[in-house]
């Protein structure tokens, strides 16, 4: 196995922010920019048509990453990634820009799934685990500074928070210079022939990414809302935001820790049940102590889940199957996210959207639980 370089791994690092930075570069401007570029209706499908890009290209990313390997697939997605994120500031109306953002959502499939192939190529065990472990923290940090910066930018201009995408350029000259080529497309010959079923523990896995997004992201677009209700600006919603985020970057630190102690499932039921807390608080908080401790309940849920099923699709894959299987597990995740735009339609009050997420998250939890009681059972009989 070869070794990679501290700017080599810096650089995967790196380029697993660019998953995050898909959306959330032109949050800050997102009323004015949706305004220049004439869908003012639909500004927050800005936001949500590049996870449905991730969705509908995830198969076509797998096959690409199996033709092309993992190093190349990677390359084409970076570049694409930069010209169709900085390009969409020079289109006009619904069906331009829709389009341009539906085609960076498979832009970011690839990049996604072959970052993290990559990572599978250059570390095992022990190491791959901590590697995955601080891929998670690097995405919530990326979110944290990308919306800071994003934010800075949109208050010079509207389109200004565009050359944010132009970052990917940048980390396409670091891979070429950092990491070595490591393709394995002789694996891969004939693939597209064989029909292999998934397994029932990476099936486990996809519906706990799904899940975990729902939960998640449920919060961070209801929140704004909720701590508006309790007097809050929308300067200390972006500091509760941002104690989310660094909050998960510390529960994806001691995720290893965790996944070694109580085992991979376990970790994803502990997960769970945080989500189901952080709902609960935020469902019933009249008062900042309660919510702070769901925010906090909140980034410890995303912390441990999220990096735990990257990890665990590498494990659960043979390697001329990996591309493709990291491919559904983006689908699955971006699934997610663009499944938790529709918790906001449920009818009465944000309370009740929270009570929702919260019982969503706990039935997952115990759906695990169960799922790995039966799974321990067959291994001893």
């Amino acid at each position: 196995m070869q070794k990679l370089s501290i700017a080599g791994s810096f650089t995967l690092l790196a380029v697993a922010c660019l998953t995050i930075m898909v959306g959330c570069v032109i949050v800050p401007g997102l009323p004015s920019i949706a305004r220049e570029l004439g869908i003012e209706s639909g500004a927050s499908w800005l936001v949500t048509v590049p996870s449905l890009g991730v969705i509908l290209f995830g198969p076509l990313a797998g096959k690409l990453i199996e033709r092309q390997g993992l190093y190349r697939a990677l390359c084409l997605g970076l570049f694409s990634y930069g010209l169709l994120g900085w390009g969409g500031s020079l289109l006009h109306g619904p069906i331009a820009v829709f389009t341009d953002r539906l085609v960076l959502g498979g832009a970011t499939a690839v990049i996604m799934a072959a970052g993290t192939g990559l990572i599978s190529e250059f570390y095992e065990g022990h190491a791959r685990l901590n590697m995955i472990a601080r891929q998670g923290m690097s995405i919530e940090l990326g979110g944290v500074i990308f919306l800071f910066i994003g934010g800075v930018l949109a208050s010079a201009g509207w389109q200004w928070p565009f050359l944010l995408y132009m970052v990917a350029w940048a980390l396409l000259a670091m891979v070429l210079l950092f990491i070595p080529k490591s393709d394995r497309k002789q694996h891969v010959i004939g693939v597209d022939t064989i029909k292999i079923a998934l397994p029932r523990a990476l099936k486990i896995v996809f519906g706990s990414a799904v899940l975990s997004m729902i939960a998640f992201f449920t919060g961070i677009i209801m929140l704004p809302l909720r701590l508006h209700e309790l007097g809050f600006s929308e300067a200390q919603v972006g500091y509760f935001l941002s104690f989310t985020s660094l909050v998960a970057v510390g529960a994806a630190a001691i995720m290893p820790r965790a996944a070694r102690k109580i085992g991979e499932l376990g970790t994803l039921v502990f997960a769970f049940v945080f989500y189901g807390l952080a709902h609960l608080a935020f469902a019933t908080a009249d008062a900042l102590t309660l919510m702070i401790e769901g925010g906090l309940c909140l980034g410890i849920g995303f912390g441990l889940s999220i990096p735990l099923v990257n990890h665990m699709t590498i494990e659960q894959s043979p390697v001329h199957q990996r591309g493709r299987n990291l491919a559904y597990l983006s689908m699955a995740i971006f699934a997610g996210q663009f499944l938790s735009s529709f918790m906001e339609f449920i009818p009465r009050n944000q309370s009740l959207v929270f009570v929702c997420a919260a019982v969503i998250a706990l039935l997952a939890g115990v759906m695990i639980f169960f799922a790995q009681r039966q799974m321990s059972i067959k291994s001893e009989s």
